[in-house]
């Protein structure tokens, strides 16, 4: 087999075809199906991908390892060859077989060469353990941060070895944090403690609490049949085929990780129609987005493709997926004008130039290891309103070329166009705000400088914009993922901030808050989000419905040594966050990707959705999905925004809720928009309002429109309609649901008002 050879020339003509217009590549081609183009496309692109020059194909490394054993007869060599084949046996997932060579090489080696390995050789005891406990007998209580009751392991040979060598570890360099980290979760998944942990070795209170608590949410996808063994990917919850009760769609990064749609049954269960729906051959994602770029009423998907990968291996393209509205999708990415080939997992659909239809701005990224890749520019789609887009970044002023992780937009000015934030690895922020006239091109400035927000140059991630503390003004969240050039893994962090010994911003949430006047101010210290976190996949919701929005953050880095938990944060009056992790029962061990907040049984309580896994095959996880136990009894609202002049989907319109809670006068805002850059929650707004029962006043300001509406008094704990230009909003009649699952979920607590 080989693994070295160029790529194909049907890749290679098939970028070359983006230089023609795509209407001409049908007439010169003779394809009159882009659908089974793009399976074609990236089939190719997954034999390719089968590279030993791809760092992220340890498959291909894996079967290169085992033809040069095969003709190596030095024991120094074969010694070396043994190790690097155990490494690569982790990465995809056969760890029994790795520690089995690990022993070996241990029993054999002398000390000052075995020591190099131990390291690696712990990391796979703990991953046997996590393979016959957390997966192969998943439970819902399975890797969640703090490991307890039917969390704990019932075979307990893969964590015994692990601390046996972490031990030998700390005995030789006591300072060793990873290690140390590392040894107190394996002290967990056997329930020793803190008790049995060596008193030198004890990393104490993890297991407690922050002082804010919130009832346990519990891990039920497994018993929906929703717990899907994904690496890195994405998710989308929403209403796919408008029966009015929310869908799952998932993705997997790899090109040969097929996507998942999972239909809402309406009876509290779900059924995987992915082979109904003809996405069959159309893979990998490592993020995915709805969206409804024809203002067809039913809702597209976005898959986003390529992303870290590098060497030119990244050059994967985007597909747009129509919604042919019979419960099928077709790929029109190549008809659209959208085809292009960049690695990327980050975009952002608004109505740009105020025309009533959804543009997209596409994050590239451009890494040291880019070349043969070539340069990629970020790009601006703009919809053309007939099922076709133009390419306008360079003309707008918004071709960033940077490492981008996460785009997001939003009216940070309150001037009536949508702008833009990019987000990069290179430690760059850019704030580039909308100045497009009326009638004209699409134009940018970027005014990052005189905003305030380029200040440190932490590497960052995922970010959005939302008005946190409800005063009207958009503010901006974004992750940093910085490591301050330590080569560890976030167990290293994670271990020093339990032991007061933080790393000055390694890994926290940087909020910005918004003044009023076209700059932001960093208060992530007085919020209190100085905290360890590294969230790669995040999102926002509101789990307690006081109106204020709440955080959950998907963390991890490729290392399997990275075994930290996912962070739940709680919003206390728009004030600060609060960190209840713990008491929420939601900080799961594995790493953390595309997030989701959505009220599935429609009794006004949203779950929490998330796609687990990593970047290899072995460190693919099932998805956990979060039941909300309803632990503060406050009032909703559900709206369902349908443009006329405004996009159909209503994506960028203005929500403003005014209502009287315990005799005072509150207002809360909220943007028609999926949340944060990585993870897609429903365009239908669920929207808390604490214990008001009436809403005297709805406010729409319509995106791309001049229209604004009121809808006044208007009962609390309802599902609503809302058109463009209607003065009525409409009822929508959705039964409430409980999951179909031992023992039964609850169905809704009691709300104090009723529910119509």
């Amino acid at each position: 087999m080989t693994f070295n050879k160029r790529p194909d020339i049907r890749l290679e003509t098939h970028r070359w075809l983006l230089t023609i217009p795509p209407v001409l590549i049908f007439l010169f081609t003779g394809c009159h199906n882009p659908h089974k183009e793009m399976v074609k496309i990236l089939a190719d692109i997954n034999k390719r991908n089968f590279s030993v020059k791809n760092p992220d194909s340890p498959e291909a490394q894996l079967l290169r390892c085992d033809s040069t054993i095969k003709k190596t007869s030095q024991r120094g060599d074969l010694n070396f060859l043994n190790y690097v084949k155990a490494s690569l046996l982790v990465k995809t997932g056969q760890e029994k077989q790795a520690s089995l060579i690990y022993e070996d090489l241990l029993d054999r080696m002398n000390p000052e060469v075995s020591k190099q390995m131990l390291p690696e050789a712990a990391i796979a005891y703990m991953r046997v353990g996590e393979r016959s406990n957390c997966m192969i007998n998943h439970s819902g209580g399975s890797c969640i941060f703090p490991i307890k009751d039917d969390g704990i392991h019932q075979l307990k040979t893969g964590s015994e070895k692990a601390i046996t060598i972490y031990k030998q570890l700390l005995k030789a360099n006591p300072d060793d944090l990873e290690s140390r980290w590392l040894l107190n979760i394996a002290y967990m998944t056997l329930g020793q403690y803190p008790g049995n942990v060596p008193r030198s070795l004890l990393i104490p209170d993890l297991d407690l609490d922050t002082g804010i608590h919130v009832t346990p949410f519990t891990d039920i996808a497994s018993e929906l049949g929703l717990d899907v063994n994904n690496k890195a990917g994405g998710v989308i919850t929403d209403d796919f085929n408008n029966d009015g009760y929310l869908d799952i769609f998932t993705s997997s990064m790899g090109t040969g990780d097929p996507m998942h749609y999972f239909q809402n049954n309406k009876d509290g269960s779900f059924s995987d129609l992915t082979k109904n729906t003809g996405l069959d051959g159309i893979t990998g994602g490592l993020n995915i987005q709805q969206t409804d770029y024809n203002n067809d009423g039913y809702l597209d998907i976005f898959v986003l493709r390529g992303g870290w990968l590098t060497n030119g291996f990244g050059n994967e393209p985007a597909s747009l997926l129509r919604n042919n509205g019979d419960g099928t999708f077709t790929d029109v990415t190549a008809a659209s004008g959208l085809l292009s080939y960049q690695p990327t997992q980050t975009a952002t659909w608004a109505d740009f130039n105020s025309d009533g239809w959804l543009d997209v701005f596409v994050g590239a990224e451009n890494s040291k290891n880019t070349e043969p890749g070539g340069v990629h520019p970020c790009k601006l789609f703009i919809n053309n309103q007939d099922g076709t887009f133009t390419e306008q970044g360079k003309n707008s002023q918004s071709a960033i070329t940077a490492y981008v992780k996460g785009v997001t937009s939003g009216d940070f000015d309150n001037d009536g166009r949508p702008d833009l934030y990019i987000s990069s690895i290179n430690g760059e922020k850019y704030l580039l705000k909308n100045i497009t006239r009326q009638g004209r091109e699409v134009k940018f400035e970027d005014v990052t400088a005189n905003a305030g927000i380029r200040g440190n140059n932490n590497k960052t991630f995922g970010c959005w914009f939302f008005d946190y503390n409800n005063d009207g003004w958009p503010d901006l969240l974004t992750c940093s993922y910085d490591f301050r050039d330590i080569s560890t893994s976030l167990g290293y962090f994670a271990a020093a901030e339990a032991l007061g010994k933080p790393v000055s911003g390694a890994g926290n949430i940087i909020l910005f808050q918004n003044n009023k006047n076209g700059t932001f101010t960093d208060v992530s210290k007085k919020a209190g989000l100085e905290k360890v976190v590294f969230a790669m996949g995040a999102n926002f919701g509101d789990i307690d419905n006081d109106g204020f929005p709440d955080m959950y953050f998907g963390t991890g880095n490729p290392d399997f040594r990275s075994l930290v938990p996912n962070k739940l944060f709680k919003n206390i009056q728009g004030k600060k966050f609060a960190d209840v992790t713990t008491s929420s029962r939601t900080g799961n061990l594995q790493k953390g990707h595309g997030v989701a907040f959505a009220d599935f049984r429609n009794c006004g309580l949203q779950d929490v959705y998330i796609d687990m896994g990593g970047t290899a095959q072995g460190d693919a996880y099932p998805a956990s999905l979060y039941l909300n136990p309803g632990f503060e009894h406050n009032n909703w609202i559900s709206l369902k925004l349908e443009g006329v002049k405004a996009n159909k989907a209503g994506i960028g319109s203005l929500i403003k809720l005014t209502f009287i809670e315990n005799g005072i006068r509150r207002t809360v805002y909220k943007v028609v928009n999926s949340g944060g850059s990585f993870g897609s929650s429903p365009l239908r707004q669920e929207i808390g309002v604490g214990k008001a029962t009436l809403i005297s006043d709805i406010e729409i300001k319509w995106a791309g429109s001049p229209t604004i509406q009121h809808f006044k008094n208007i009962a609390a704990n309802q599902f609503l309609h809302i058109t463009e230009g209607n003065a009525t909003a409409q009822p929508i009649h959705l039964s409430k649901l409980a999951y179909k699952r031992k023992p039964t979920a609850p169905l809704c607590f009691p709300v104090s008002a009723k529910v119509n």
